[in-house]
C-alpha cells in the first residue's frame, strides 16, 4: 500500500481553477479501485491519497503524473509504501 503525501506549490485560488479535473481523476481511480481514500490535510495546504497495494511503485509514479495537480504544478508529491501487518478485516481485500 502506499500514502501519497500532496503539497500544494500555488496559493489556494490556483488550486482551486483545477480542483474540478482533480477530482475527475480521482474518481477515475476509485473506479479502478486503485485510490481507497483522499482528502484534503488540515490546514489545507496539500493532501492526502491512500493507494491500494494492487499496483506496483513505477505504476503509481506514472499515475500520478496524470493527475492535473501535477500537470498544472500545483503540487509535489512524496509517497510513503508501507506493508500491513495489522488491519481491520474489513480491509483483507485491499491489502
Amino acid at each position: 500500500m502506499y500514502i501519497v503525501n500532496l503539497t500544494y506549490l500555488k496559493q489556494i485560488a490556483d488550486v482551486e481553477k483545477h480542483i474540478e479535473a482533480h477530482r475527475r481523476y480521482l474518481d477515475e481511480n476509485y473506479a479502478r479501485e486503485v485510490f481507497l481514500a483522499s482528502g484534503p490535510k488540515t490546514p489545507r495546504d496539500g493532501g492526502l491519497i491512500l493507494v491500494s497495494g494492487s499496483i506496483t511503485r513505477a505504476e503509481l509514479e506514472l499515475l500520478l503524473t496524470q493527475d492535473p495537480f501535477f500537470e498544472h504544478e500545483i503540487a509535489s508529491y512524496n509517497v510513503t509504501e508501507f506493508t500491513p501487518t495489522k488491519f481491520n478485516s474489513a480491509l483483507a481485500s485491499l491489502v
